[in-house]
């Protein structure tokens, strides 16, 4: 029986926490768009009229298409070109899904994301449900077909592995502008003293490029190391605009609620570097610049109002 306006109204109106629970559970807005729609013709092609909580049947589809996906992720990782990192989203992002609390807010962090790595699929699905969306256990128990009492285990197994990355601080947009700003300043002031003493003494750089992009496939380890590195990518140089096909707008952002360096040409995002910020410095730098995971930045950036960029390359 095809869907009525009603029964399409009903899933329209879950479909930004979908999408949000979605993203959370994949690190990659384009698959998450992907399972969503799969979870809507799921959804056209039920007795919808026998469905006695909608909400929750649809939140149950997603979640185990995206424990499908996850299985089928952890193969394709295997084989994937250089270090995979998550796909970020800028500020504004109707994908990042709630941001009242604490905890909504840090476990959609770039940094999270990548801790989240770690977790088994159930792992990662009860984390989300249960941190970012406030999922009572007895729920999340009927969602993934286990015991309450198994859950309750899952998610603090889960947390503990989160808790093992270092603590962020929170940051308010004006405060991740100035912190993009001085790290600019350091690194394009021609000594790399300055950018050691914004970095934590075992800060890390990592960069996705998906093999499309050169990213080094080990991670730089140090500050020392970290700042030479950093140093030189922000180092004008005809090469690297040849690689993104212009000359990079460098801007002050936040992507995933973590300062951010957005680099543009022509408008399109070519890169996203997120700075991990703890009370002791700057603790990661993580760069994404594989171009098919900045499609959705560069339309969200179309959009916004970046002002004049900090500095041109």
């Amino acid at each position: 029986m095809p869907l009525t306006v009603d029964d399409i109204d009903r899933f329209e109106r879950s479909r930004p926490r979908l999408a949000a629970i979605a993203y959370r559970l994949l690190g990659s807005a384009d698959e998450a768009e992907d399972v969503v729609q799969e979870t809507f013709l799921r959804w056209q092609a039920a007795d919808v009229d026998r469905v006695e909580v909608p909400e929750a049947w649809l939140t149950k589809v997603l979640t185990n298409l995206c424990l499908n996906q996850l299985t089928s992720a952890r193969a394709r990782r295997e084989t994937y070109v250089g270090r995979w990192l998550p796909e970020p989203l800028l500020a504004g992002d109707p994908m990042l899904g709630p941001a009242d609390t604490v905890e909504q807010r840090e476990s959609v962090s770039y940094a999270v994301l990548v801790l989240m790595e770690r977790l088994s699929p159930n792992e990662r699905a009860v984390y989300v449900l249960r941190e970012a969306f406030d999922y009572p256990h007895r729920e999340i128990a009927e969602i993934l077909d286990i015991t309450e009492a198994a859950s309750q285990q899952v998610f603090h197994r889960a947390r503990k592995h989160v808790a093992c990355g270092r603590a962020r601080s929170e940051i308010d947009r004006a405060a991740a502008k100035r912190i993009v700003e001085e790290f600019l300043a350091a690194a394009t002031s021609g000594r790399t003293d300055g950018l050691v003493r914004l970095l934590t003494e075992d800060a890390i750089s990592i960069g996705d490029g998906g093999g499309k992009v050169p990213a080094r496939t080990r991670a730089f380890e140090g500050a020392v190391a970290v700042a030479k590195f950093v140093w030189g990518m922000f180092k004008p140089a005809e090469a690297k605009r040849a690689i993104v096909g212009g000359t990079p707008e460098l801007y002050a952002w936040t992507a995933n609620g973590e300062p951010a360096v957005v680099a543009v040409v022509d408008g399109r995002v070519v890169a996203i570097m997120c700075l991990e910020v703890t009370a002791e410095g700057i603790s990661a730098c993580r760069t994404q610049a594989n171009p098919d995971k900045l499609v959705r930045a560069t339309e969200q950036w179309a959009a916004a109002d970046h002002g004049e960029p900090l500095l041109v390359m």
